[in-house]
């Protein structure tokens, strides 16, 4: 899609705007504004893949230590919490988050991060794989609802998210690595979500790296494997690649935050003031996740490189 800069950052604003209202209504969302940074030693930064280093700011008024966000995973439930939203509501937010640590740059990675994170309160029985299903259906609808409203979808998208195991996707695919197989799957059913990220597969492999204290990886489910959680791709014809927009996922509970810790050797966490208030029942059951703003405008706006999409360049 060729047009100005400046043309395409007002596309951009207002498909920013499309969906946050979409996902709000079907979700039953409250936008709310976001935090740049949380205390150092709260246990509510996001560790990623547990390699990344936080860029630290020492407040001096304070004579502490805070880090900009990664994500905000664990903020949005205490949140929750705090305010004790009923059953089926939730929050969204506008999140901007600086990872400095990625390995390159590329047409899909920037070290700004700008994602709608949200969260969303469960019924503890309805922790399972159909809730997960369902509340993928429900963004990949608000994020074509959207598309529709600013006049940006187009034929070539899929109508629907295609669902896959990373188990079932890695036996599909056992001599490819694990990128190649998004690309594959996503190449032949245009949206897809892979289940169970974070959790090792039966060859001693892991699909992908995932914090073990806010998604559930490690739960069996209703099909036979295990994970509650995972990640949304398309299908992006200008990068003729695989295009993730959304990691999500059901939130641990006490007893999976521990064995999922177990699990990575990070039980020291347990003693972090975020982890405390979980183990001792003061957060609620959650789903939640973040969509990338600007991989959902590459995406939309036809444009074949995340530099594209945010700040215009001088």
């Amino acid at each position: 899609m060729l047009q100005s800069p400046l043309a395409l950052q007002s596309n951009i604003a207002a498909l920013k705007h499309s969906v946050t209202k979409a996902l709000c209504e079907n979700l039953n969302l409250i936008h709310i504004q976001a935090p740049l940074i949380v205390a150092a030693d709260s246990g509510m930064q996001d560790t990623l893949s547990g390699t990344e280093n936080a860029v630290t700011v020492h407040v001096k008024a304070e004579q502490k230590d805070y880090e900009v966000v990664h994500s905000l995973a664990k903020w949005k439930r205490a949140v929750l919490g705090r305010y004790q939203l009923p059953i089926g509501a939730g929050i969204v937010t506008h999140m901007l988050a600086l990872r400095p640590d990625e390995e390159r740059l590329s047409e899909r990675h920037s070290v700004q991060v700008d994602q709608w994170d949200w969260e969303q309160v469960l019924d503890e029985d309805t922790r399972s794989l159909a809730t997960l299903k369902q509340r993928v259906t429900d963004i990949y609808t608000a994020l074509r609802q959207a598309a529709y409203d600013v006049e940006l979808w187009h034929a070539s998208y899929a109508e629907q998210v295609y669902f896959i195991h990373s188990e079932e996707l890695r036996a599909m695919y056992p001599r490819l690595t694990a990128k190649q197989r998004e690309r594959e799957i996503t190449k032949m059913h245009k949206a897809v979500f892979i289940i169970g990220i974070g959790g090792q597969l039966t060859d001693g492999s892991k699909h992908d790296a995932r914090a073990a204290d806010y998604d559930d990886w490690s739960t069996p489910n209703d099909a036979g494997f295990y994970g509650l959680n995972g990640d949304l791709l398309v299908w992006h014809e200008a990068i003729d690649d695989a295009l993730e927009l959304s990691s999500m996922g059901i939130r641990v509970t006490p007893a999976e935050l521990r064995q999922q810790l177990e699990l990575t050797q990070q039980t020291a966490s347990l003693q972090l003031p975020w982890h405390q208030q979980l183990m001792a029942g003061e957060l609620p059951a959650t789903i939640g996740g973040g969509i990338g703003q600007s991989r959902v405008a590459m995406w939309l706006l036809r444009q074949d490189h995340i530099t594209k999409v945010q700040a215009p360049s001088i």
